[in-house]
């Protein structure tokens, strides 16, 4: 996707300067808001009679809860569940909104049924229960990992909490069971031919799954699922194919995993009856078929992640008060701008004529074009483990060495 030329130039030492921090994570070094506050300090250390807007982004993954939950004045609530694999527990946090303190914008996205000002609505994250940064290199295999926290914080969030509606981030996820886990935890059972219970109903046992019995509770709220994956559930553009080998997937499973996915797959339909064509759905295969098994079983509904975080963060208005946006992340690739938090930055604020540096621990595609600096924070040459060790004082002096 081009990204608009922008075409407002940067307006130097202005003591009424008005900054928009808006960064995503660097992954495994930075969260969002971390980035954003290094940032911030550099800047008010040569600056300081600038002004300062924290915005930290969000694409579904790690941070969402944290950034949508605190934009709309809450808190998040903490649970124990199952995390991705063994059984092992996890804490996990979500975050618990006022419906009337979600932007007017960012529910019409969501189309809700009418909700009280007061009712809440839960903000999930999938990443926190059922996330691959939760496991260590070689704990990655999707054959063995699970969605069960994911459901079983849906469940705490509406029996326990009164959630009258989810949003669920799915980004960052360890799992390719298509959701069943999160289902088991909603109400479904997942049966052997001899009637054993597969529970949680892992990839490696689907050999054994021959019944689908239980329903949801018809009392779950709505889900609302944030995502930008355009990946359907199967084929060579699908969940495994493309998302499976960060997962722990070896490239002679591929085609084994494909043929079980839709074997299941028809089966979850069948018991719920909806239709074949579901698997076909651009973006049912977010989260290794997590937002399928959802849409199939649980009546979820896709939202466009961007679109719904940027009006959630009320992010064109903060653009508009703007006059110089810095944004970026762990890397700047073809993904940043296909729907990730920093390239709707980029898309947006060249509507609006807003300068913006870019800055990156590494970048596979560099935006050249008037207005748009980018930056590489990495010194060449730097093993990528000394780099995430880094990634704070490399932002910081990169920050500081494009603003003296």
């Amino acid at each position: 996707m081009p990204i608009p030329a922008i075409h407002a130039e940067f307006i130097g030492s202005s003591s009424l300067m008005r900054v928009l921090l808006a960064f995503d994570k660097f992954k495994d070094s930075l969260t969002a808001r971390q980035a954003c506050e290094h940032a911030a300090r550099a800047l008010r250390e040569l600056h300081g009679g600038w002004s300062f807007d924290c915005c930290p982004l969000a694409d579904g993954g790690e941070g969402f809860a944290e950034i949508l939950t605190a934009a709309a004045g809450a808190a998040l609530t903490s649970a124990t569940v199952a995390g991705p694999r063994d059984g092992r527990p996890v804490t996990a946090h979500f975050g618990l909104v006022p419906a009337g303190n979600i932007p007017a914008a960012a529910r019409a996205l969501l189309t809700l049924p009418a909700l009280a000002h007061d009712a809440p609505v839960a903000v999930v994250e999938l990443a926190q229960a059922s996330g691959l940064a939760l496991l260590p290199p070689k704990q990655r295999d999707l054959w063995w990992t699970t969605t069960l926290g994911t459901g079983q914080l849906i469940r705490l969030a509406a029996e326990k909490f009164g959630a009258r509606a989810v949003v669920l981030g799915v980004g960052g996820s360890a799992t390719h069971d298509l959701g069943l886990g999160a289902l088991a935890a909603l109400g479904l059972k997942f049966l052997s031919a001899d009637g054993d219970p597969l529970h949680p109903p892992l990839p490696v046992h689907w050999v054994k799954l021959a019944r689908i019995t239980g329903k949801i509770s018809p009392s779950l709220p709505p889900i609302r699922i944030a995502c930008d994956v355009s990946s359907p559930l199967l084929g060579p553009h699908g969940a495994a194919a493309v998302y499976g080998p960060q997962k722990g997937l070896q490239a002679a499973d591929l085609r084994r995993l494909d043929h079980a996915s839709a074997r299941v797959a028809l089966m979850l339909g069948a018991h719920s009856g909806r239709s074949d064509t579901l698997m076909d759905v651009p973006g049912t295969g977010a989260a290794g078929g997590t937002a399928f098994g959802l849409l199939c079983a649980a009546g979820a509904q896709l939202v466009p992640g961007s679109a719904l975080v940027a009006a959630w963060l009320d992010l064109d208005a903060r653009l508009s008060a703007a006059d110089l946006v810095l944004t970026g992340e762990g890397r700047f690739d073809a993904s940043t701008l296909a729907g990730k938090g920093p390239g709707a930055v980029l898309a947006r604020a060249g509507v609006l004529g807003k300068p913006v540096h870019v800055f990156a621990g590494a970048a596979e595609i560099v935006p050249a074009m008037a207005g748009v600096q980018p930056h590489v924070i990495t010194p060449a040459g730097t093993p990528h483990a000394t780099a995430l060790r880094d990634t704070a004082a490399n932002l910081v002096r990169a920050v500081r060495a494009a603003f003296p």
